[in-house]
């Protein structure tokens, strides 16, 4: 299914989503905002800072007045549109931390995100005539949260409805992301509203996919190492031998999330760039 950008789209009462206009590989057809409320609005990810884009989302907004903007993350097609839709609503940038970390930041990371309020993991807020709950679930990114309301989940990049997800260190890092994977597994939320694909409507079922598909890839690279230690790059091109080129870099960063994870278990060791076991 292709979905037009800066379309409203309902998806039930009190619940809309518009697409951004910004398709790549990593982002499928492009990043959803959701907006929450019916006489009163949150707005969920704003994505990226296109002017035309934020058009739309003020055009679907509709003169409604605006509670609160909420942020996931601050890759860059999530995050950079808050504080133009802020000035332009008057609505406070509530959600997760801002990231400093030291030395190189990876390239997607926006840094220019300034919340007006960041909200802890469980901390709830009454917004659009509703209440909304944060939900802290590091790994893609360790400032990265999901959003409970009723019986959904908005999963951000953490769960996605197209694809998995990437890690990238050294903010993002696999075992926290696992970690989060089988948090969400222990809550009952029946329904996920990812930031790229479709709902998700039996998300225990992806849950435990992503996680076996993580384990099986975390057995493959062990696998791989004890028959012949290698760099990332050549473990990378050994256990995605047929990848599209434009993926290539985002499967070394997550099959080096895994290595690291694996290297703090004590079960490989890196000696100048050679990963063995």
């Amino acid at each position: 299914m292709t979905h037009p950008p800066g379309i409203l789209e309902p998806l039930g009462p009190g619940l809309a989503r518009l697409l951004a206009p910004n398709p790549s590989p990593f982002t499928g057809e492009g990043t959803w905002v959701h907006l929450i409320g019916s006489d009163r609005l949150a707005i969920l990810d704003p994505g990226p800072a296109d002017p035309a884009h934020l058009d739309a989302i003020v055009a679907a907004i509709g003169g409604r007045p605006v509670e609160a903007i909420l942020v996931t993350h601050t890759h860059r097609d999530h995050s950079p549109g808050a504080a133009p839709l802020s000035a332009a609503t008057g609505a406070p940038v509530w959600g997760c931390a801002p990231l400093a970390i030291p030395g190189d930041q990876e390239a997607g990371f926006d840094p220019d995100y300034a919340p007006d309020r960041v909200l802890a993991d469980g901390e709830t807020v009454a917004l659009a005539g509703t209440r909304i709950e944060a939900v802290h679930t590091p790994g893609h990114t360790s400032n990265h949260l999901c959003f409970a309301w009723e019986h959904r989940l908005f999963s951000g990049d953490h769960v996605m409805g197209w694809s998995t997800t990437v890690v990238i260190p050294p903010d993002g890092h696999m075992g926290d992301y696992m970690a989060s994977l089988q948090k969400l597994q222990r809550r009952s939320e029946t329904l996920f509203h990812p930031a790229h694909g479709e709902p998700v409507e039996d998300p225990q079922r992806l849950l435990r996919g992503l996680l076996t598909h993580r384990i099986q890839r975390e057995r493959q690279l062990l696998r791989l190492a004890g028959e012949q230690p290698g760099t990332v790059e050549e473990l990378t091109g050994r256990a995605y031998p047929a990848l599209d080129p434009r993926l290539v870099p985002a499967a070394r960063a997550t099959a080096l999330a895994h290595l690291i994870t694996l290297e703090e278990q004590g079960r490989v060791d890196c000696v100048q760039g050679i990963w063995k076991v």
